[in-house]
Order: C-alpha cells, then structure tokens, then sequence
C-alpha cells in the first residue's frame, strides 16, 4: 500500500510538473532610429548578445531598428512613460526638458577626442551631472554611445568659411545647434535624422548637420554633394532604461545589464576614430570632403563664440555648473 502511495504521488508530481509552464523570460525591448549596420545598431546587437548569453536566455532583448516605432524626438517620451522599455536617443532630444545637455553642441567646447573621452566616462562630473538630472525625468541612462563629431553638408555651394553659410536653410538636430547656424546667417530647420534623406532630395534645405558616421549607412552622399569636416560639435546617443522597469528587475538582472553595458560602451567609445576615419574615407569616394585649416577653424570660432552665451542664457545654473565640469577637464 506504502508503495503504491508513492508511484501515485509520484505520478502526481511529474504530471503537475508538465503542466507548470517555465518561467518567462524578461523581455527588454528597445527602439533604435539608426539602420541596424550603423555602429550604433551594432553596439546594440553586441550589447543584446552580451546579455541573452551571460543571463543564459533568461533576458531576452527586442531590438526595433530605423525608427520602426519611434522618432527621434518621441524616444525620451515613449521611454519615461514605460510606452516602451528601452530606448537609443540622441542626447540633444531631451535639451527640451533639460537645456544643459547641449553642452555637446556649444561650438568647439570638445575640440578633441581626448576631451571627449574624459567627458563622458562614467563618473565624470560632465556626465554625473547630466544622469542625475535624466533620471529624475523617468528614464534612467544605462550607457552612452559614441557617435561622432559634427560636420557640414551641402548640395550645389561647398562651405569653408562662416560666409559661405549665409542665407542657408540648414538642416539642425538640437536648438544649440540652431544657434550655431544661426550666428553665420544661415536659417535652421530641426528635423530628425530618419527624414535627411527626403530633405536633401527634394531641396527642402540648402545644408545640414550630421554625424560623418551617418552618412554612409543612411545613403546621404547619394543626395548631398559636399561635406565639410568642421568637428565644431561631438554628438553624443545614449541607450536609456524606464526607470519603473529598472527598479523591478530583480538586482542580478541589474548587475548583468549593468556589466554589458559598460562593456559595450567602452568597445565603441574605443574605435569610434577608426570608424569616423573609415567613415571619412568612404565618404571621399562619393563626395568632395572639405578639409578645414587652423586658420579656417579659428574663423569659425570667432564667428560662432555667441552660442555659448545663448546656451548658459538658455540652460540655467544647471548649465554653469556643466561648463565650469567641461572647462575644468
């Protein structure tokens, strides 16, 4: 009788146990603006494979690539209100809320990579400055992506000097950045970078401002004919988690994403010059690549040197504490 009680209970057992589904996997997804084959796209399929595998499939991460779900300026939104879990944003679209964020794009504040590195590494009075502030917002930064510097492009009129600029209407991705049009006479139009292309197409704008890095993947160099390396600004994306959903994961789903981030984030911020001057190269087989001199860099800061007024006007105290961080480095 004892035995027949336990093959029952047994029997049971592995009945009850077919039936009990596994535990489901956390689901992370996130929206990136970029062509997946971008090196940010890659960055996040590195950053996707690093997880899945460390969580042994436990996380799984969803990656929706070109704006598929979300514009450039709808990211921050769709993430700090949990419409989405995660999201790739440049961080200029969030200047609406939180001004000194901009500081990337006050002309020549980061002229070279060096600066930019020490800027932007975790633990940087730049860069605490600015998360501390972002998480207030909802969305919490998990790394930072680096993107690039800022040069020129044109269609029919080369530009080389401020002059060059004037009467313009000039494709700008930040309100900073519309300054800086703005103060060599040209005429800003924001718009996100998934709609360059048809811009420059049809000649809605005369110019525009874009990562060298973009202009491969996102074909530009197929409607735009000059592009103009002033590096007057270093763009800077960053991959930001709802900060609901990172307070209820569990801490060893914290600690991994945590670890894959940082190792993503210093694998790209470490080639980031091999894949501009990858970029550069490819670009001079399209286009004509306008190399500027000191002399006509030198032009280009003085003609510019108001923008920093307009940003500390614009960004508050917040702002001065950023550029006295950025001054100090």
């Amino acid at each position: 009788m004892k035995l027949k009680h336990l093959l029952y209970s047994g029997v049971l057992a592995c009945t009850l146990g077919a039936a009990m589904p596994a535990l489901a996997a956390t689901t992370l997804k996130v929206t990136l603006q970029l062509p997946l084959k971008h090196h940010l796209g890659q960055n996040l399929v590195d950053f996707k494979n690093e997880v899945e595998s460390t969580s042994n499939g436990d996380i799984k991460i969803q990656i929706f690539p070109a704006a598929q779900l979300y514009k450039d300026k709808e990211v921050h939104n769709a993430v700090s209100s949990g419409a989405i879990e995660m999201g790739v944003i440049s961080v200029t679209q969030m200047a609406g809320t939180i001004p000194a964020v901009d500081v990337f794009y006050v002309p020549f504040m980061f002229p070279t990579n060096e600066k930019v590195v020490k800027a932007t590494e975790p633990g940087s009075p730049v860069r605490t400055l600015l998360d501390d502030e972002i998480i207030k917002t909802g969305a919490r930064p998990l790394w930072w992506q680096a993107y690039g510097g800022v040069a020129l492009l044109s269609k029919k009129k080369p530009i080389q000097q401020p002059d060059d600029m004037k009467g313009m209407k000039v494709r700008v991705f930040g309100k900073t950045l519309g300054e800086f049009a703005k103060s060599v006479g040209a005429a800003p139009t924001v718009m996100a970078g998934s709609e360059q292309f048809l811009a420059y197409q049809r000649g809605t704008v005369d110019a525009g401002m874009t990562g060298v890095t973009a202009v491969g993947p996102r074909k530009l160099y197929q409607v735009m004919d000059h592009l103009t390396l002033t590096n007057h600004a270093n763009i800077e994306f960053m991959t930001l988690i709802n900060e609901e959903t990172w307070q209820g994961l569990k801490e060893k789903e914290q600690t991994i994403l945590q670890n894959a981030a940082a190792k993503v984030e210093k694998q790209l911020r470490d080639k980031i010059q091999s894949l501009e001057a990858d970029a550069i190269a490819d670009a001079r087989k399209e286009m004509n690549v306008i190399d500027l001199t000191p002399e006509d860099i030198a032009k280009w800061q003085e003609a510019t040197r108001p923008v920093l007024k307009s940003f500390l006007e614009n960004a508050g105290p917040l702002g001065e504490q950023v550029i006295e961080a950025a001054n100090a480095l």
